[in-house]
């Protein structure tokens, strides 16, 4: 097949040196035999770059959005789904018939691997802390709101209805017995990195999800688990959410 004929997938975001997508998608073209798509890395330096590159690569059929971008890239979308609206943050773009579409997987990944977590271990959950406010923190939210299950995000700069990280008390981790990092920190190459919560007044009672997912066990994951916490890592997750990506792309 000639390089004008094949279909560009990619990711969008910055920076993008340790991505888990390119690997997933090469696997996965390889054992389904899939022929005629690729996907690249696109590190864009702001999200008004998103209309340049495509105009470069008009043969760009579908983006996945990541950090920092979630949120700002939904200003060039000409249709967003229900639930990417109501989350306020992108993960998906889909360019079809001269339109931008966005949609947002992340949701159906966490969403998957949190329930099978709960499943694996026997949880039952009192309430979720959310580490961080950024896109990904939409999702998640949107997600436990879904579940029924009372959260509160932290954050470095709390707003009236968030905790900060020094109101994290042994009474905190027991009512909101989930905890779940959408913050980078702790990511590869920066693994000596994490939140700032008192980890040890966690127990057995508690459960540690960390979107990230390189390194496999982050210092967040490492130091809950030490406690007795059960732990889970953002790799499952993204799996899940680049099939569903997958599924908007050829659909």
């Amino acid at each position: 097949m000639s390089e004008s004929n094949i279909i560009r997938l990619g990711l969008i975001g910055y920076p993008l040196s340790h991505s888990f997508s390119p690997d997933y998608f090469a696997r996965k073209f390889e054992k389904e035999d899939i022929q005629g798509y690729d996907y690249d890395l696109y590190p864009i330096t702001t999200a008004y770059h998103l209309q340049a590159l495509l105009q470069f690569h008009p043969e760009i059929k579908g983006l996945n959005v990541t950090v920092p971008y979630k949120e700002t890239v939904m200003a060039f979308v000409d249709e967003l789904d229900p639930q990417a609206e109501a989350i306020g943050a992108v993960n998906t773009l889909v360019f079809k018939d001269g339109k931008i579409f966005g949609h947002n997987t992340d949701v159906g990944g966490f969403k998957n691997s949190l329930e099978a977590l709960i499943k694996r271990v026997g949880a039952q959950l009192s309430g979720a802390l959310i580490l961080g406010t950024g896109g990904a923190s939409k999702a998640v939210a949107y997600c436990l709101n879904e579940m029924g299950l009372a959260f509160k995000k932290v954050s470095r700069n709390p707003d009236s209805d968030q905790f900060g990280y020094a109101d994290i008390s042994a009474e905190t981790l027991q009512n909101y017995n989930l905890i779940i990092n959408t913050t980078p920190l702790g990511t590869y190459p920066n693994v000596e990195l994490c939140p700032a919560i008192p980890y040890e007044k966690l127990g057995h009672q508690n459960l540690l999800f960390d979107l990230v997912y390189n390194p496999e066990k982050t210092l967040f994951l490492k130091k809950g688990e030490s406690q007795g916490a059960s732990i889970q890592n953002g790799l499952e997750m993204l799996e899940i959410q680049a099939e569903l990506s997958w599924k908007l792309w050829t659909s």
